[in-house]
């Protein structure tokens, strides 16, 4: 199969599409944890427990109010393969845990992959929307068309005094997790990030790596997200997160402007340097990958270099991890020869655009 063609299958929407600054905001993600009421927790369940959540689920997912939201379908985790389950981690629609833990886990899927939903995972239901680019509030509006199907036909535990129950209890409350993932690579090539994640932790706000909590950054990008969801309503959180998040942009933005009028000739020669290693090396390892997709994206979004598709960075974070490599080559590869396979595919998808570097 031609890369192409394999791109056109395998990628997702967030990772496919544009969207609003989407020179630095990757995606926006709405996350909502919900459980059915009088049922115990994933981690105190009994198989009996995990059968009635699955059952109760797919039930609710075939009624009229649920459908009309798009075509889904649900699959148990113990009925993939692990390499397919390592490749939706990998996309980001499913989480280390049902790879690792697939018995009582189940996925619902929306056909073009902005909407997942992971069952049986640390919470009975992780409903979650991507969508490429700064749309928080319309991937909220989404989620909340998802959450309102689901609870006419699922009873969730919910306390009048404490909101929606949870099993984590920094989740109670709303339940919900709001997060952009941010390209950041001026602030970081200028010195001024770690002042910057500073001052976000100070105002209820969390920043982690690429896969989320326990992952650390890499590529210069940063996934900000809100750490309260007890006292505030959805909206609250969400307007506290753009807020945020436009203040990141446009010192993002200034930074850029910076490096280009005070270092220019350093910033091209960084950048180019990097593009020249992507175009021509035949060996690649993922971290190494990352950062020099970031110098690549960084010098697309300056007009350095032209030709090149601005999605790149996106498609190829993922396309080029273990999983999404074995399952494009369609081989068992050990570390070395991921690493010699994932050159080979940043070369081929280079050349499938018609490149100049200025």
């Amino acid at each position: 199969m031609s890369l192409g063609n394999f791109l056109q299958r395998a990628m997702s929407r967030w990772m496919r599409d544009g969207g609003p600054q989407d020179d630095i905001i990757l995606t926006s993600r709405i996350r909502i944890a919900r459980n059915i009421q009088d049922i115990p927790f994933p981690i105190l369940q009994t198989q009996g427990h995990a059968n009635q959540v699955l059952d109760t689920v797919r039930r609710a997912i075939a009624q009229p109010a649920f459908t009309r939201l798009g075509q889904f379908e649900m699959v148990r985790m113990s009925d993939m393969p692990l390499l397919d389950r390592q490749v939706l981690m990998e996309k980001h629609l499913i989480s280390k845990e049902l790879v690792d833990k697939p018995r009582h886990g189940a996925v619902v899927l929306r056909d073009d992959e902005v909407v997942s939903i992971m069952v049986n995972e640390e919470d009975h239901l992780r409903i979650q929307v991507i969508m490429p680019g700064l749309r928080l509030k319309e991937a909220w509006q989404l989620a909340d068309q998802i959450d309102d199907a689901l609870e006419t036909e699922i009873p969730y535990a919910f306390h009048e005094r404490y909101g929606y129950l949870t099993a984590c209890p920094t989740n109670v409350g709303t339940g919900i997790r709001a997060s952009v993932m941010m390209h950041l690579p001026a602030l970081v090539l200028s010195g001024q990030i770690n002042r910057i994640l500073t001052a976000i932790s100070q105002v209820g706000l969390t920043v982690r790596g690429l896969y989320g909590e326990g992952t650390e950054s890499a590529g210069n990008l940063f996934q900000v997200s809100n750490q309260v969801t007890l006292g505030e309503s959805e909206e609250e959180i969400i307007a506290n997160l753009m807020s945020v998040v436009q203040q990141l942009i446009d010192h993002e933005r200034q930074a850029r402007r910076m490096l280009l009028s005070e270092n220019r000739d350093a910033l091209e020669d960084r950048i180019c340097r990097s593009f020249g290693i992507l175009a021509y090396a035949r060996r690649m390892d993922s971290k190494e990958t990352l950062e020099r997709l970031s110098d690549v994206r960084l010098g697309i979004d300056l007009g350095i270099i032209k030709g090149v598709s601005a999605g790149i960075l996106k498609e190829l974070m993922i396309m080029t991890q273990p999983a999404f490599l074995q399952k494009y080559f369609n081989q068992e590869l050990s570390p070395a020869e991921r690493d010699v396979r994932r050159a080979a595919l940043i070369r081929e998808r280079l050349r499938m655009d018609n490149t100049e570097v200025r």
